[in-house]
C-alpha cells in the first residue's frame, strides 16, 4: 500500500481554552498547504489510554460491565484506563488496570495494538495488549468513582455481544474483533 504525500498545517495561533486533568482543550487557526485558513480548530488534549484483552488459562476472557455516564448506559467492556505519569510504561498501566480492577494478573502480556479515538481532534494514543493466562491474584482494588463487575466470557459469548453491536466502546471492540480475525474465529 503507497503512502500518501503528507500535508502540513501551519498553526498560526493557539490558545487553552480548558485546562484540566482528565480534559485539556484548545483553540488554534490553521492555515493548510493551499492556503486556506481554518479561523478555528478545536484540538482536545488527553493522557494515554491502555486496554487489554486478557484471557485465562482456560480461554475466557476477562471483562468489565460499568455504567457510562456519557452514553447512560452499562455495558460490557475490556479492562481499560489511563496511562499514570508514573507509570514507566504503557505495559505497567494495562497490567496495574487489570489488577486494580479485576484482581487478575500474570500470564504472558504482548503489546497488539496502538489505535486513535479520534486523531483529527486528540492527541492521545490507546495502547492495547494481549495478556494470555492470567488468573486471579487478588481482590479488584477499585477506585471511589468506579462501579464495575468482572465477568469471564468465553469466545462465542464475545462474539455474540460484538456481532449484537452490544461493545459500544469502539477502542475495545476494535481489538476485539482483530483477535477474532487472527484466530479464525469468526
Amino acid at each position: 500500500m503507497e503512502k500518501e504525500k503528507h500535508s502540513s498545517w501551519h498553526v498560526l495561533e493557539s490558545r487553552y481554552i480548558h485546562r484540566a486533568p482528565w480534559l485539556t482543550a484548545r483553540q488554534e487557526k490553521i492555515q493548510l498547504a493551499n492556503g486556506h485558513v481554518i479561523p478555528e480548530y478545536y484540538v482536545l488534549e488527553y493522557p494515554d489510554w491502555v486496554n487489554t484483552l486478557a484471557l485465562t488459562p482456560d480461554g475466557k476472557f476477562v471483562f468489565v460491565r460499568q455504567y457510562r455516564h456519557g452514553l447512560g448506559c452499562t455495558s460490557y467492556e475490556l479492562c481499560a484506563g489511563v496511562r499514570d505519569p508514573e507509570d514507566p510504561s504503557p505495559m505497567a498501566a494495562a497490567q496495574r488496570e487489570l489488577m486494580e480492577e479485576t484482581g487478575y494478573g500474570g500470564g504472558h502480556w504482548e503489546s497488539y495494538m496502538t489505535i486513535s479515538a479520534n486523531p483529527g481532534t486528540q492527541t492521545n494514543l490507546t495502547y492495547c495488549f494481549l495478556a494470555t493466562g492470567v488468573e486471579k491474584v487478588s481482590e479488584a482494588h477499585l477506585e471511589e468513582s468506579e462501579e464495575l463487575s468482572v465477568h469471564l466470557l468465553t469466545v462465542d459469548e464475545v462474539k455474540t455481544l460484538l456481532l449484537n453491536d452490544e461493545i459500544k466502546q469502539a477502542l475495545h471492540a476494535a481489538p476485539l474483533w482483530k483477535y477474532l480475525a487472527l484466530n479464525h474465529l469468526l
